[in-house]
């Protein structure tokens, strides 16, 4: 099997790489969490490389490309803690594209293509414990139009979005709606996240609502899906940069005049960092290449790559920390800031004991059938 990346994707790295490097660095970073955790502007540029239509199909605007070159973005983004969510992006042009009529398409995919529209998945609740077919909001149709009521937790920028797509029951089946920011019956009230990003808590109060399909739970569980990807290739990229920043700090730290570097015990410390950084790639790999599988394979493939990258993720920023002593923990210090990114990353889209969870109760399933 091939694993080389194509011209044109290493092309896209190499865009997305340099505009990290020199267009996002830490002190711009800092700024941006200082001011909410959320700039229009840096989004604006994420559409202007062309990212925010990834997922969109060309004839609405958008680049029509797939899941290896969202994981390709997702990698560069996470090497340099990017807060903006182009993970949303990637679900509103994948969920819109997929299974939305006609007309909600050509409404609402140019906007998303060019970065003009933010769209949120929002779809978490008090209670659900990361299960997507437990949900309290309901939708009601009257001539013809839809009112949607509930309470969304945790949505990404959720109280700047101009739109959300928003699973709601409707008639005893779970369904999901785009729902309009400006939409009367729709308040947000947006906070920071640990890792510096922003969330809001939206509350719709019989807003008007499109109905996307009323087959939610089958793409409510794909948008979830691409979002598990994206956060496992993003995780890859934010380790790959915490591992190279404390190589550098243990090549320039010294102690009894020689780097401490050359301490062998720190040097296999490093050594298992790299381990389970190559085990989070090789699973990160494995997730974005499952997307396109039938149902049941792409999320028991989440769900396994979920476990691995919530080990790996834990392990690595705990010994970047423990590598770096008390510096490492610091406000003014980047390596803090990898370590809180990986850390909300763990908790993402299901934590790992849910993921773990997950995998057994498959498995279960499938020893059940050959029994």
């Amino acid at each position: 099997m091939d694993f080389d990346f194509s011209d044109d994707q290493e092309q896209l790295r190499d865009a997305v790489r340099k505009w990290v490097d020199k267009g996002y660095d830490f002190e711009r970073r800092r700024g941006i969490v200082a001011t909410g955790g959320f700039n229009r502007a840096a989004y604006g540029e994420l559409a202007d490389l062309g990212l925010t239509g990834l997922y969109v199909p060309e004839v609405d605007g958008g680049m029509g490309m797939g899941p290896v070159e969202g994981m390709v973005v997702m990698e560069e983004l996470g090497r340099g803690i990017v807060l903006e969510p182009l993970a949303q992006a990637l679900i509103a042009g994948a969920v819109l594209a997929g299974y939305g009529p006609a007309a909600l398409k050509t409404e609402w995919l140019p906007g998303v293509a060019s970065g003009e529209t933010l769209v949120t998945l929002a779809y978490q609740e008090r209670g659900a414990r990361y299960r997507l077919d437990v949900c309290a909001a309901s939708a009601t149709e009257a001539g013809g139009t839809w009112a949607l009521s509930g309470t969304k937790s945790i949505v990404a920028a959720g109280d700047l979005a101009d739109a959300y797509i928003v699973p709601a029951m409707a008639g005893g089946r779970l369904a999901l709606f785009l729902v309009a920011h400006t939409a009367g019956g729709v308040s947000a009230s947006g906070y920071a996240t640990q890792d510096g990003g922003r969330a809001a808590e939206v509350v719709f109060q019989n807003a008007p609502a499109r109905l996307i399909t009323t087959d939610g739970l089958a793409a409510l569980e794909h948008a979830v899906d691409i979002g598990i990807a994206a956060a496992c290739a993003e995780a890859v990229g934010v380790m790959d940069k915490t591992l190279a920043i404390t190589v550098e700090y243990l090549n320039t730290r010294k102690q009894f005049g020689v780097a401490i570097a050359s301490f062998q015990a720190l040097r296999h410390r490093v050594a298992d960092m790299k381990m389970q950084l190559e085990l989070a790639r090789s699973m990160s790999y494995y997730a974005s290449l499952k997307l396109n599988a039938p149902a049941n394979e792409r999320r028991t493939a989440m769900a396994r790559a979920k476990v691995q990258l919530g080990q790996s993720m834990r392990f690595v920023g705990q010994q970047a920390v423990q590598l770096h002593g008390g510096i490492g923990v610091t406000d003014e210090y980047i390596v803090s800031h990898y370590f809180k990114k990986l850390t909300q990353l763990e908790i993402s889209w299901g934590d790992t004991l849910h993921h773990l969870g997950e995998v057994s109760a498959r498995m279960e399933d499938t020893a059940g059938v050959f029994a």
